[in-house]
């Protein structure tokens, strides 16, 4: 047993509200957090007191979409639009991959996730076993989401994740429409009602998508999914750039979440999703990286940067997209939409997924507003505790997953020389 920690001695921010620093100490008891407030003279002994020596304490950030096995595509298929990307460059590689694989360039993404203060991972790839014993193996949370198969598959997995380890939870999910035959997706619908569950998939990424979805069908890709049942419980999309306005309408009035990915969207030339928009109607927004080899990096200071820049060029306003709002994206919009509500805030009862920015640096200093710095100067320099569940993976840029990260990147080197040999 790791026995209670304490951080004190800093600055925290709680997300239970807007965001308001305060000076109260959080001790954690396991994987959970059991105490926030002022110093006290009842405390208990503790197996470790962290002093945080002014530095910032906050919850973890989740990365609401994203495939973590697609690390050994990294820089490997630069340059590209979507969709000649997908069918030409990568899809002809999944199609070799083995579990093992994807064992390994998982636990390489979670490495990266880890540097960048992210605790969680909303997570669509192929061998989901792989993906959860990589997760377990690392200490790490993911949430899977079900992106190819039946409807008979997707309901196996369901329970079967959902049950696996409190590290993993699983959501029903589609990759995409184009990706997907009319039976499959109504099938979808019908279990998403029958088990009373939300739905997930890449949704209006391209402008082409959305047009061959209405060529075929007659409707957008989210109205498709709307009809179908997928949205009946809930749910969202990833990316969510072309939306057309019924589209919005639907997201707002089924209560869906919008996952934007402003890197990997960038990158691609894919476009620029209307967050503000999407704001003012109240729809919620959580921020993803997407994969290592469509955005590349797994940096989520990169993705707090340019959700808001993005939306101030979008809209030719400066104030748009303030950084306080993308704060509680990154992270109680990324628990809420992941259903990880236990993980969205620092209160007595929740889940230890913390973070320990290290105001210390150049580009933190003077420190006027610590939360707002994290958005437009904070970097992954900056990062100095990653803790998921009561357990400090990331220290001081040390690792601790139970394996040296240097036989993580040899393995990975020799995955992808096996991988490319098939």
């Amino acid at each position: 047993m790791i026995g209670m920690l304490r951080f004190f001695n800093g600055r925290t921010l709680t997300m239970r509200g807007a965001p308001e620093i305060t000076s109260d100490e959080v001790w954690v008891d396991g994987d959970a957090i059991v105490y926030v407030g002022p110093a006290r003279g009842d405390a208990p002994t503790f197996a470790r007191e962290l002093d945080l020596n002014g530095d910032l304490l906050l919850p973890g950030f989740k990365n609401a979409h994203a495939h973590a096995g697609m690390s050994f595509a990294r820089s490997l298929a630069d340059d590209v639009p979507l969709q000649p990307w997908l069918f030409e460059r990568i899809f002809p590689l999944e199609a070799k991959l083995t579990p093992e694989d994807v064992y390994v360039f998982t636990k390489l993404s979670i490495l990266e996730y880890l540097t960048s203060g992210i605790t969680a991972a909303f997570d669509m790839y192929y061998f989901r076993d792989a993906i959860a014993q990589a997760s377990i193996d690392c200490g790490f949370r993911t949430v899977l989401c079900g992106g190819g198969g039946d409807a008979a598959t997707l309901e196996t997995e369901y329970h079967k994740f959902n049950a696996l380890h409190p590290l993993v939870s699983y959501q029903l999910g589609v990759h995409s429409e184009y990706t997907s035959s009319y039976d499959e997706l109504r099938d979808v619908g019908a279990l998403a009602r029958s088990l009373r569950a939300p739905v997930f998939a890449h949704n209006a990424e391209t402008k082409k998508e959305v047009d061959e979805c209405i060529g075929r069908y007659g409707k957008t890709p989210t109205a498709l999914f709307d009809a179908l049942g997928h949205f009946d419980w809930g749910g969202g999309g990833f990316h969510c750039i072309h939306l057309t306005p019924r589209d919005m309408e639907i997201f707002r009035d089924r209560g869906l979440w919008v996952v934007t990915n402003p890197g990997s969207n960038a990158k691609l030339a894919s476009g620029v999703a209307p967050l503000t928009t999407l704001r003012e109607m109240g729809v919620g927004i959580a921020i993803g990286t997407d994969g290592p080899s469509s955005n590349n990096a797994l940096d989520f200071f990169r993705e707090l940067y340019l959700t808001p820049a993005l939306q101030k060029l979008r809209t030719g306003d400066a104030a748009a997209c303030p950084a306080d709002d993308v704060l509680r994206m990154a992270t109680v919009g990324g628990a809420r939409c992941m259903g990880l509500d236990a993980c969205d805030c620092i209160a007595p009862g929740k889940q230890a997924d913390l973070i320990v920015i290290d105001l210390q640096r150049p580009n933190m200093q003077p420190v006027h507003n610590a939360a707002r710095n994290l958005v437009y100067s904070g970097s992954k320099e900056n990062v100095r505790l990653t803790m998921v569940a009561g357990r400090v993976l990331y220290e001081n840029g040390a690792f601790f997953i139970g394996e040296d990260v240097g036989d993580v990147y040899r393995r990975a080197n020799e995955r992808f020389r096996a991988l490319t040999a098939r």
